[in-house]
């Protein structure tokens, strides 16, 4: 039988329901992902054959096209050993059909798959099934089943009586009830449906494990189970505190089973069924049950740990960014100094030091100088202070140094640092910065943060950025591909500029793989800038199609070609230079123009036979109106209070600005300025009901908190969002108005700062 290399009718009909699409839609993806088009590439440039499916609507048909090629090909599989077994028939190889999940699938595979040898298979090698057919069809007759096993004793196989031939025919009957796969599926959503999750604590475990308290005694229905409480007692368990089960009424299964036979237990032949139905309910199908509902409850609660990590990634990666202006980014530190680097607009190191602004090696003079002296120097826009230790000091001293010198348009903000360390001490970062100490390197990763959080976090592990939930627990290759999905999301979201991408941000481009980025780069280097988005063709081994995968995510500033400083793709210029020729004006005055776009009559460009559609033109309107839009918000930092900067400088009612660090499914941590981030539950999110935090708070958003609670024993803050004073502030992703963002002129003075400006204190963790 030949293996699924497209998606059969009915898995096109199931994923067509479960995105709310049609068909046809689901058919014209299907194609382009098989021709080995991306994701990103499909729902950014072949809107027109998809019917303008969305993004996320794209990764889940993907996914699920996945699924069920797997599933094709396992039934395949599947078909072909019962087939080649001999007991293949029409109502079985019906079912294997009709099957559209992988489950089901090796339910009904289960009695023919090759096993080790089971108590059952031996007694069928020592000749008894027949004994096990004849106990069911003497329930009948009244049969004696211990005359009956008289025929089958044999010392030589192993059978010295009838007992051991009875005990072997017993076997085998609890192995066929427990392999039948409407046992199973019934069973299955008895647990799910029914089930109890029961906890407790091992004997003499209490006081070590007191961290798992909450679950000493714990009982909760199974379909109720929260994620992070289970994945909680699932490491519970595996550090020896906790032990779990699943509980149903096990009596009331056995009953159903032995009803199930459809004949008389009440004789002797029926008595041994009935035994031969407990044993293999409690030694066969309920642990076996029990452990896949268990798998699939822990494989849920992940994938909802991983599907937070993701969220919060993505919304990390769309900070806003301040923009390409030249920055000092100080990485401060008591007894070794502050490590200081300069980075122009482009983020290239001109400038390095270090600094001893504090105790124990306090120079605050001469550090004052020499910072100043580099603002001055480099005409810095802004000092980026890591959030580390020492963090809160260092940014006193900045400010403190740049109001003496007159330099108080000069932004001071906290960026948090989380994973400069791991930057720092990377390939990554080696073949970028090989000339620069370890430390130093991690004063220049601070400064790129606030310039373009993006372009410089996809440099670094996603796990090293301090935003999941349990990701130690989960599935560490799906965590992974989430992750890099999460990436790739927010890449193609802001777009790419071409000429001073970095290696580990240019493979995350569509139809980039890591070889093909390091030879971007190479070329780059060797050859200086790009001039033309044709010009990747030049680059050795880009081709055709990954040119047409990459070419619409990747931005030239000053390109030779007007559209390429814009999301329009290479393949659709033709059309717009027909657009500017229409309207008798040079094409480079129509991009941006928004009262030239205005005249165009875009339905007399529609051609459906080039994929030239109302979607397409629409997107193609939009690029030239606000050509190279920047959708992140503006840049906003938190207005931390500068006498609050330790949990003892905190206190119960106060109202405070923060930024969100972190969301879980039972609240968002809040950094508040005082190097330990506060916690508003979940039911403190809002004054009404939520159930996902992420529909009112997304990592990076800026909020008023009131403190409800200081623990300065444990250096616990709780914090509410709720009642006067606090509120949800302004948005870090998709709330507010996005700008063209375009960097100034070289030699362009900082633009002056409002009072506000010189309050503002940025991201820190």
């Amino acid at each position: 039988m030949t293996q699924s290399q497209a998606l059969e009718s009915t898995f096109v009909e199931l994923i067509a329901r479960e995105i709310g699409g049609k068909a046809a839609q689901v058919r014209a993806a299907d194609a382009l992902f098989g021709e080995g088009s991306t994701v990103p590439f499909v729902a950014r440039y072949r809107k027109e054959a998809t019917g303008g499916l969305g993004d996320e609507a794209l990764e889940t048909l993907a996914k699920r096209r996945e699924y069920f090629l797997e599933l094709a090909r396992r039934r395949d599989a599947i078909l072909e050993s019962i087939t080649q077994q001999g007991k293949l028939t029409a109502d079985l190889e019906s079912a294997i059909l009709k099957a559209h999940r992988k489950q089901e699938l090796e339910d009904l595979y289960l009695p023919f798959k090759p096993k080790r040898r089971t108590r059952a298979q031996m007694a069928r090698e020592r000749g008894l099934e027949p004994l096990a057919d004849a106990l069911l069809e003497g329930t009948r007759g009244g049969e004696d089943p211990a005359r009956m096993a008289g025929a089958f004793i044999n010392p030589e196989k192993g059978v010295a009586g009838p007992e051991e031939a009875l005990a072997g025919a017993r076997d085998i009957l609890a192995e066929r009830m427990a392999e039948k796969a409407t046992h199973r599926a019934r069973l299955r959503r008895i647990f799910q449906e029914d089930g109890l999750l029961t906890v407790r604590v091992l004997s003499g475990k209490e006081e070590e494990g007191k961290v798992y308290r909450d679950y000493f005694d714990h009982r909760e229905p199974i379909g109720a189970v929260a994620s992070h409480r289970l994945l909680a007692i699932l490491r519970g368990e595996r550090e020896g505190y906790l032990l779990s089960d699943l509980a149903i009424e096990d009596d009331a299964q056995v009953a159903y089973l032995e009803a199930s036979w459809r004949i008389p237990l009440d004789t002797g032949c029926g008595e041994e069924v009935r035994k031969a139905t407990a044993d293999g309910y409690k030694r066969l199908l309920r642990p076996s049950v029990s452990n896949e509902v268990r798998s699939e409850l822990r494989e849920k609660a992940e994938a909802e740990a991983i599907h937070v990590f993701r969220a919060n990634l993505e919304a990390l990666l769309l900070q806003a960014p301040l923009g390409q202006v030249p920055v000092v980014g100080l990485d401060p530190g008591y007894r070794t100094g502050c490590k200081m680097a300069v980075v122009d607009r482009t983020g290239r190191v001109v400038a390095t030091d270090v600094l001893y602004p504090t105790p124990p090696r306090a120079q605050e003079e001469e550090a004052a100088r020499r910072l100043v002296a580099v603002v001055q120097d480099h005409e810095v826009h802004a000092v980026a202070v890591g959030n580390g230790t020492g963090g809160r000091e260092t940014e006193a001293f900045a400010r403190k140094a740049l109001a003496a010198a007159g330099q108080s348009e000069v932004i001071v903000a906290i960026v948090p640092e989380t994973g400069a360390s791991v930057y720092s001490a990377s390939a990554v970062a080696r073949d970028e910065l090989p000339d620069l100490d370890v430390s130093l390197r991690g004063a220049a990763s601070i400064a790129r943060r606030l310039q373009d959080p993006l372009a410089e976090l996809v440099k670094i592990e996603p796990k090293s950025l301090g935003v999941g939930q349990y990701q130690h627990d989960v599935d560490q290759k799906a965590l992974g591909h989430e992750l890099d999905l999460a990436v790739e999301t927010a890449v193609h979201h802001v777009g790419v500029e071409l000429n001073t991408a970095s290696g580990p941000l240019l493979r995350r481009v569509s139809g980039l793989s890591e070889r093909l980025a390091k030879a971007v780069v190479q070329y780059r280097d060797e050859n200086g800038p790009f001039d033309s988005r044709r010009k990747l063709l030049k680059v050795a081994g880009f081709g055709p199609k990954a040119f047409e995968l990459s070419a619409g995510f990747l931005r030239l500033r000053d390109g030779a070609h007007p559209l390429d400083s814009t999301a329009v793709h290479p393949e659709r210029y033709g059309v717009v230079e027909a657009m500017a020729k229409h309207l008798g004006s040079p094409l480079k005055s129509l991009v941006g123009s928004s009262e030239q776009v205005a005249r165009l009559d875009f339905s007399t460009f529609v051609d459906e036979g080039k994929g030239l559609g109302r979607f397409t033109l629409e997107d193609i309107r939009q690029e030239l109106e606000k050509p190279g839009r920047d959708p992140r918000p503006d840049f906003r930092a938190p207005q931390w209070r500068a006498e609050i900067t330790t949990v003892a400088d905190v206190s119960a009612g106060m109202v405070l600005e923060g930024r969100v660090s972190n969301v879980t499914n039972f609240g968002a941590f809040v950094d508040i300025g005082v190097k330990r981030d506060g916690l508003v539950h979940l039911s403190e999110l809002s004054d009404r009901w939520v159930d996902d935090p992420r529909k009112v708070v997304q990592v990076g958003k800026i909020v008023k908190v009131r403190v409800l609670e200081v623990d300065r024993q444990r250096e616990r803050i709780s914090l509410s969002m709720k009642g006067p004073g606090a509120s949800s502030g302004q948005g870090s992703k998709g709330k507010d108005p996005p700008r063209d963002r375009q960097p100034p002129a070289p030699k362009a003075p900082p633009k002056p700062a409002t009072l506000a400006d010189l309050q503002r204190r940025f991201e820190r963790r």
